[in-house]
């Protein structure tokens, strides 16, 4: 798949604790390497969901919590299939339903890498 600086990456699931709805927005970083975590909305407050000043600018939107201005930065996002979290990836306006395309427990890998690498079979790409 092509990305570009500008390409839009929503992760969401249920949280496997508080039982609610996380949605976290990416992007690519400007050099195409990585992963800019922007702004994450829930709708509980627990274990594994930010708090702090320090996470980035939190509000209110309705009956959910956002916190904005994470600018947080990720080589690879690293994540795994679980038991009713229903966890399921956008890239754009394509939808990927990772909970119905891989067994509970899987390991699922995103990262950016350069297209000749796919086609030399040295990596992969969603």
């Amino acid at each position: 798949m092509e990305v570009t600086s500008d390409t839009e990456l929503a992760i969401s699931f249920i949280h496997s604790v508080q039982k609610t709805l996380v949605e976290e927005f990416l992007t690519p970083d400007d050099e195409l390497d990585g992963f800019v975590l922007h702004s994450t909305r829930y709708h509980s407050f627990g274990v594994g969901l930010p708090f702090m000043e320090s996470d980035g600018a939190f509000r209110q939107e309705g009956n959910a919590f956002v916190m904005d201005d994470m600018n947080r930065h990720f080589k690879e996002l690293n994540l795994r299939t679980g038991v009713g979290t229903e966890l399921t990836v956008r890239i754009d306006e394509q939808t990927f339903r990772l909970y119905e395309m891989f067994e509970a427990g899987q390991k699922i890998d995103i990262i950016i890498e350069p297209r000749y690498k796919s086609f030399l079979g040295k990596g992969g790409i969603i």
